[in-house]
């Protein structure tokens, strides 16, 4: 049995803060779950994945957020409690249909995850999503720990049924990968089926029902202010006059700050987990018996903001501060250190911080940046894109996956990237107001994400530029989790179709598709070099298997090479391809075996062939 299906309301378990809100969901009797997978929240997928292989659960991995997010809003008005988890830049991509669903509203709880990633650990920006929330009109609340991430999702869930309005579950990195002690609560039946009403007067957005559907949301969001109010996430403690506003994981430092700073007896923290309405009265409230407000988020100045507003309308004159060049940044995570630095500043505490250890006689940490896997097909074909490109003027649009790394040196492919897709769109733009030959690298994944469009706007505008789509059987970069082009039937799971790219491709008119196997470079530099001659929308389908997960897959018969005496030392196999499995031990070039997977393309490229495959004990 999963261990998040554990009936045993007490019972303790260490929990990573995406399995506590994935435990949350389970208790709170979500049936119906999707996502597109995104770090920081795809564990909360894989557990909803594995858990609905051996119960009632419903889960897909949707082709975008957008789409999973409108399965979602079909199951909540259907009666079925739901649940849709994305990072936050999948916000962006569901956007259109939130701001709608808004106005439609659900029938059964729909709680949407938006894992915000500050510091961008694994993102190309860190947006406040906060902000969705006052765009929406839709509520928001945002857990401090990872086991209140668990109760929290309950209260999600039936504050959405009380408003019917979905409710936005936001969380940060530092929660979410963050693991705590966690008691676990008593799991709810899950309702798994319902039924649609027709009601088309108010589903069917048509300017004459949603200006009655805005009047309802205002109306939804007035209730939800007055829950905000008494919200038992919105809470008081202590009694002083120096102030502190806070939210999320910032709460935490501000506690641990409280006390190494000893100010306990002279400070009041008021913890804002209802974030979306904020509680204005509650906050005036407060405001009124300090001397002094500090807000202390990470992030956007999204409560600052709030919190001033409500001061000047109660004609309350009080210092309020929190973004600043002398206090808080918006740049970035926070940090227990950085916290207790700037309450000691703003409230002119006497602090002398732990003195920084001499380090000046250890040697520096070697960078280690990040770098393709071993025998990755990704850099062969990179290899194949520069050589079959060599003398040519190119510009090279790139996309969101482990093949970004593909623009650093020594394979230094990829020129600009935006977003999800944008390589095929950005590709049609380039093509069209420059003379250098474009390029257009996408994953499988990505493509069914939202490439497609642009590559079919690319056949009809007839724009002229080569679509590298890197097949390489997996979402890879999030976990290898599945997308429609993936063969189930290797995991063992049935009842899922499949779509072809190929085929695909074809369909929308592509004039020139070629399948390379990027492990054959010759060829594969011959048939790319074909694709980037021709005029026109080319495409170029590299398939080849991510080397993890055909290892997972115990598909990977993995032959490792060597570095023989013919070596002359001219180093090819380094500087165009920088594999990790490479070294250099004194000045002769070598191959870790243990990282090795024997794919072969150094030893196609190297000028005296020196380097062969290791012989097996049985040779």
């Amino acid at each position: 049995m999963h261990k998040l299906l554990v009936n045993s309301p007490g019972e303790k378990m260490l929990l990573l803060g995406n399995e506590s809100i994935a435990r949350g969901a389970i208790e709170a009797g979500v049936a119906f779950t999707s996502t597109y997978p995104g770090t920081p929240s795809s564990e909360i997928s894989l557990n909803f994945f594995q858990i609905s292989q051996e119960s009632d659960l419903y889960f897909e991995y949707s082709t975008n957020e957008k789409v999973a997010l409108e399965v979602c809003a079909a199951a909540a008005n259907s009666g079925v409690r739901s649940m849709c988890v994305m990072k936050h830049v999948g916000v962006n991509v569901a956007a259109d249909t939130l701001m709608t669903l808004a106005y439609v509203g659900v029938k059964a709880g729909l709680v949407i995850v938006s894992a915000d990633d500050p510091y961008m650990f694994s993102s190309q920006n860190e947006q406040d999503n906060r902000y969705y929330g006052k765009l929406s009109g839709l509520p928001i609340v945002e857990p401090s720990s990872v086991a209140e991430a668990r109760e929290m999702v309950q209260y999600a869930f039936d504050l959405s049924e009380k408003l019917q309005e979905p409710v936005i579950f936001r969380t940060t990195t530092r929660i979410n990968h963050s693991t705590e002690i966690v008691a676990l609560g008593k799991i709810t039946q899950r309702v798994t089926t319902g039924d649609f009403k027709k009601d088309p007067f108010n589903y069917v957005t048509v300017p004459a029902v949603s200006r009655n559907l805005h009047i309802k949301l205002l109306k939804n969001l007035e209730t939800a202010a007055k829950e905000s109010e008494t919200s038992p996430y919105n809470f008081v403690t202590g009694n002083g006059a120096w102030g502190i506003i806070c939210n999320g994981v910032s709460y935490n430092y501000v506690c641990d700050a409280i006390l190494d700073l000893a100010i306990s007896d002279r400070t009041r923290v008021l913890r804002v987990g209802f974030s979306h309405p904020m509680p204005g009265a509650l906050i005036k409230g407060f405001l009124k018996e300090c001397e002094k407000v500090l807000i202390v988020e990470e992030g956007e100045p999204y409560m600052e903001e709030a919190v001033k507003a409500f001061a000047q309308e109660d004609g309350l004159t009080l210092t309020i501060r929190g973004k600043g060049e002398d206090l808080f940044s918006r740049l970035f995570e926070f940090d227990p250190a950085g916290v207790r630095k700037c309450i000691a500043r703003y409230f002119g505490i006497s602090y002398q911080s732990a003195a920084v250890p001499d380090l000046t006689d250890v040697p520096a940490i070697p960078q280690r940046p990040p770098n393709l896997c071993a025998g990755c097909s990704h850099r062969a074909t990179f290899y194949a894109i520069n050589k079959a490109a060599e003398g040519m003027e190119t510009i090279c649009s790139t996309d969101i996956g482990c093949y970004t790394l593909g623009f650093l040196p020594p394979l230094s492919t990829g020129d600009f990237l935006i977003c999800m897709g944008s390589s095929v769109g950005t590709a049609g733009g380039f093509s069209k107001v420059t003379k250098k030959k474009v390029i257009s690298i996408i994953g499988d994944s990505t493509f069914f994400h939202s490439g497609i469009p642009g590559l079919i706007n690319a056949v009809f505008n007839n724009h002229n530029f080569t679509l590298v789509i890197l097949d390489n059987g997996t979402t890879a970069m999030t976990g290898h989790q599945p997308h429609p082009g993936v063969d189930m039937e290797q995991l063992n799971l049935s009842g899922y179709g499949r779509v072809s790219i190929e085929s695909l491709v074809k369909a929308v008119g592509v004039p020139l598709v070629k399948i390379i196997k990027p492990y054959k470079v010759r060829k594969s530099i011959d048939e790319i070099k074909e694709a980037l001659q021709f005029k026109g929308v080319s495409v170029i389908i590299s398939q080849e298997p991510c080397t993890l997960y055909a290892k997972s897959l115990n598909q990977l018969n993995a032959r490792p090479f060597y570095v023989s005496e013919k070596c002359k030392k001219h180093k090819n196999c380094i500087h165009d391809l920088g594999c990790p499995a490479f070294f250099i031990e004194g000045d002769q070039v070598k191959i870790d075996p243990d990282m090795c997977v024997g794919c072969a393309v150094c030893a196609q490229i190297c000028p005296e062939n020196a380097i062969l495959p290791l012989k097996k004990k049985s040779d």
